[in-house]
């Protein structure tokens, strides 16, 4: 069991377990990230083989998103009640449980028991997204978007981990494809949970369960406001064109190796930036970084629809990972500045309700869309959200600039 960490300051933990802290953080980051990876790569391949009509090809995926939206507040409130420890040991079990039951859904052939283990896995990805905000608890304010970047900068590794252990474990029974893989992937998920076991941060306090302010004072805030809403549409948008890419690619007839590749090089755009993310908030600002992460998602965009070939698709998710890095990032640096320390865990799981609840939308929609419209059609609505989301950044920046 774990024990209150005695700080060095009131708010504070010692500087040496700020490290641990964040070094462990970035390692479960690096492994259980491969999660979402699999999920991405496989559900809708897995899904239009086994679904009762093509038009249910991506529910798995959507049902994903949904395990992450319906999760946030209980997840938020076990960490509010027992400690981000308990959240973390909780989502761990998501995850070997999520590729327990996506084994035997592909060996059984029951398309409804694959979207419950995808179901389990996007709680556990709700959990894994968790992690950015705890590294700052016990960090000091200026310090806390660096420390946010380098434990979101273990996905990195995950956007290796995740593609490459699909590549090399898919066709390792071939009368099964992807059961081993999901095998392997509770196998990681239990590592991970070793990992996470070393976490040393405060027992949660009496004003932190109480819960400080009324949540709609809180989110009242044009900071929140705009925070929420510039983190839901980078969030959206990288799932919308995320989820119907590979099935777009597989239906283009390029191989599920070049939408492994894809993926992979997605992901590591998504989270190489990290490493300097935080110093160019602390530099130029979270809302100028969100700004040009969501610019960076419409050229996106652009580059997808130039053309249907594996480069387009490859250049067309790379751009859109290092948009949702500065769009996401800055959004959840923004967060950080709209609560006090007691009203953190609260705040956060609200703000990441809003994140995710938006993201159903976009999921549902997007293999409807593609199967019906066609991946230009997915590509275009993109710039409607990107519009608006825009426009309030824009509102927020003259507001802060006139005060």
């Amino acid at each position: 069991m774990m024990s209150p960490v005695p700080a060095a300051a009131p708010d504070l933990l010692p500087p040496a377990v700020q490290r641990g802290n964040i070094w462990r953080l970035a390692v479960a980051q690096a492994l259980a990230g491969a999660n979402s990876v699999v999920v991405y790569a496989t559900g809708a391949i897995i899904g239009s083989t086994l679904a009762p009509s093509p038009v249910l090809a991506t529910l798995p995926i959507s049902l994903f998103v949904v395990g992450m939206a319906t999760s946030i507040l209980p997840v938020g409130k076990i960490a509010r009640r027992y400690g981000r420890r308990a959240a973390f040991q909780t989502g761990s079990g998501a995850g070997i449980l999520t590729g327990l039951l996506a084994a035997a859904a592909v060996i059984l052939g029951w398309f409804w028991l694959f979207c419950l283990a995808t179901f389990f896995g996007g709680f556990y990805a709700a959990v894994v997204l968790s992690f950015r905000f705890a590294a700052a608890d016990g960090v000091a304010p200026k310090a806390r978007p660096r420390a946010l970047s380098l434990v979101m900068a273990g996905g990195i590794a995950a956007g290796v981990v995740g593609p490459q252990l699909v590549s090399s474990t898919m066709d390792l029974w071939p009368v099964y494809r992807f059961a081993v893989t999901f095998l392997m992937q509770a196998a990681v998920a239990a590592v991970a949970g070793v990992i996470l076991s070393g976490v040393r941060v405060p027992a949660p306090t009496a004003a932190e369960q109480a819960g400080g302010r009324p949540l709609a004072v809180i989110v009242a805030q044009p900071r929140f406001i705009v925070a929420a809403a510039c983190g839901a549409v980078s969030y959206m948008l990288m799932n919308f064109l995320m989820t119907a890419a590979p099935l777009a690619m597989h239906l283009c007839g390029l191989p599920q190796t070049a939408a492994n590749l894809g993926l992979q090089w997605h992901v590591i755009a998504m989270y190489a930036p990290s490493f300097i993310t935080g110093r160019l908030i602390v530099r130029f600002g979270a809302v100028r970084l969100s700004v040009i992460g969501l610019l960076l998602i419409g050229v996106a965009s652009v580059i997808g629809l130039g053309g249907e070939t594996d480069l387009h698709f490859w250049g067309m998710l790379i751009m859109l990972g290092l948009g949702w890095n500065f769009g996401f990032l800055g959004a959840s640096a923004m967060v950080l500045d709209t609560h006090t320390p007691d009203e953190k865990t609260r705040v956060q799981s609200v703000n990441d309700f809003i994140v995710f609840g938006v993201m159903v939308v976009g999921s549902f929609s997007s293999g409807g869309i593609l199967s019906t419209y066609g991946w230009a059609s997915v590509l275009m609505l993109s710039f409607l959200p990107l519009a608006l989301v825009l426009i309030l950044l824009t509102v927020l920046a003259v507001r802060r600039a006139a005060d």
